[in-house]
């Protein structure tokens, strides 16, 4: 018992951060002192500006060579890719709106893993359990993105003759996947960025977090909790509960175990990403539903992360 009270309290002391500054947001919007104008241009500097430079940070700074492991790699993707698919067909059988689609299965398979599952991984495994997470981050937010601005943009389009370029016309547009094309070479080739650079880079990244999250809290009100809240609950105990038990598991039968299988776990563990409602917002799809998911499985994640971490402990994974 005293190691998962030791387990739930580092956990806490990650996410609780998160959750306060949502709450600040939450609080600021209806004292008016931030308004629709601040979040839709404060959403609209996060996703073009501040988050690509946090990924690209991210990234050049990572010794790719050292962390390569294309065993790993390949069983996230693989498993990304299958409950990504099987969320969105169980999704489009359940939900009629589509612009609630692509914000549920959005919610419901995109780990906030840039800033949570970093640090996680850090404090549980220092500069190695870093760099290692450093490398699945790279996969993933390319990943992630191309399967959001999937799901995001064909259920809204009606014409089918639309539906390739157009889709293909947002993913080479999306700021996202190019920082992370512009990153990898300078991870792979070993290259030192200049001071200049890093510290300017370093400025707007850290901008990320606590404007992304002002933002959505800026965009919770409880009537669209209560409306949405069938649709939140299960994208929560999708993200929190059920992917993460049977992809952590898949992973173990598939041989990881210790570092390799905790940081999986915590990969797919990890409470929606912030960008989530970024980008729902920035393509027309149900932004309060994916302000209701970032806020639900936040919490939810102070409790399911934690235990997760102390079941691996317990029985000597990590």
């Amino acid at each position: 018992m005293n190691l998962y009270l030791q387990t739930l309290g580092y956990t806490a002391n990650i996410v609780a951060p998160i959750f306060f500054i949502l709450f600040l947001g939450y609080l600021l919007r209806r004292s008016q002192l931030i308004d629709d104008a601040f979040v839709a241009t404060g959403s609209k500097l996060v996703f073009i500006i501040t988050l690509p430079a946090l990924v690209f940070m991210s990234i050049a700074r990572m010794d790719f060579h050292a962390v390569f492991n294309p065993r790993q790699l390949g069983y996230v993707m693989t498993g990304i890719l299958i409950t990504f698919g099987l969320i969105w067909w169980l999704a489009a059988r359940w939900i009629k709106a589509p612009e609630d689609i692509g914000v549920f299965v959005q919610g419901a398979f995109r780990s906030n893993y840039g800033i949570i599952g970093l640090a996680v991984s850090f404090n549980l495994f220092g500069d190695a359990g870093l760099a290692q997470a450093s490398l699945l981050l790279a996969l993933v937010i390319p990943l992630f993105n191309i399967l959001s601005i999937l799901c995001l943009s064909i259920p809204m389009q009606r014409s089918e003759s639309m539906k390739l370029s157009a889709t293909l016309l947002e993913i080479l547009k999306n700021p996202l996947i190019l920082a992370v094309l512009f990153a990898l070479p300078i991870s792979w080739f070993g290259i030192q960025l200049p001071e200049l650079v890093t510290k300017t880079g370093t400025y707007f990244a850290n901008l990320t977090l606590p404007l992304a999250l002002l933002t959505i809290g800026a965009s919770l009100n409880l009537k669209s909790l209560h409306d949405t809240s069938a649709m939140a609950f299960w994208a929560t105990a999708l993200k929190l509960v059920i992917l993460p038990v049977i992809l952590t598991f898949g992973a173990w039968l598939y041989g990881f175990d210790g570092e390799e299988l905790a940081i999986l776990m915590v990969l797919f563990g990890c409470p929606t990403a912030a960008a989530s409602f970024v980008m729902a917002r920035a393509m027309g799809g149900n932004a309060q539903l994916a302000a209701n998911i970032v806020l639900t499985t936040t919490l939810g994640s102070v409790l399911t992360l934690s235990a997760g971490i102390y079941l691996l402990r317990l029985i000597g994974m990590i």
